[in-house]
């Protein structure tokens, strides 16, 4: 994610006409998009040669995709979902938290806000649909079933009771397409990993960061509509 922020998108844009940092916008939405459909193939390849198999019962275990179980009583599913709620909030808090300086080419909220970006989205269904699949591949079928949902499970055995933390480090480092938010991937550790492995299911982490995804598409939506 990295090489295709950094390398692959400057020299992509040259590619692209529109105004100011419109054809860098265009790129990165296209690269970054390539690059979570790659973390979702990723996930679908080494569980293939893991298990043996794609049968659905098999994945589910395998990546933790069932309801989660209340550690305590054993209960599943059912009341046991309520616990999404201060996941929710808590993870609505770290965007109280100012970012650090970060280049004004990268900031795609202000991009948006600027007379450039709505102009850009105005009437751009085409491009909407870039950024849907970007958004769903960035928090259901890419970096959650990856980290959460692949990685999480088999971590244990190198960080013990620690797996967690060290899921969330691994997260952070893992940005370096957007560097300025290292601090915010550190401390989902606590909001995404650390749920998930208590309640054992991948679904924590997915609904919770999909909020996100959620924010994002109603956003863009109206600005297109």
């Amino acid at each position: 994610m990295g090489v295709l922020s950094w390398i692959a998108a400057p020299i992509l844009d040259d590619h692209f006409s529109g105004p100011e940092n419109v054809p860098l916008v265009k790129a990165l939405l296209l690269l970054l998009s390539a690059g979570l459909i790659w973390q979702f193939a990723l996930v679908v390849i080494l569980i293939r040669r893991e298990q043996g198999t794609l049968r659905w019962p098999v994945v589910r275990e395998a990546l933790w995709l069932r309801s989660p179980r209340d550690p305590n009583s054993g209960r599943r599913g059912g009341r046991v979902w309520l616990v999404l709620i201060p996941l929710l909030v808590l993870f609505a808090l770290e965007g109280v938290f100012p970012e650090p300086w970060k280049p004004e080419n990268r900031d795609f909220a202000e991009f948006l806000e600027s007379d450039v970006g709505k102009q850009f989205v105005d009437g751009a269904w085409g491009w909407f649909a870039v950024i849907v699949v970007l958004s769903i591949f960035n928090t259901v079928l890419g970096e959650e079933l990856l980290f959460r949902g692949l990685l999480l499970p088999r971590m244990n055995g190198a960080f013990g009771r620690f797996d967690w933390l060290a899921n969330g480090v691994l997260f952070a480092a893992y940005h370096l397409h957007e560097p300025w938010v290292f601090l915010s991937p550190l401390a989902d550790s606590v909001v995404l990993a650390y749920p998930t492995k208590r309640y054992r299911s991948a679904w924590i982490g997915i609904a919770v960061h999909s909020a996100q995804s959620v924010v994002i598409i109603i956003v863009v939506l109206t600005l297109v509509a």
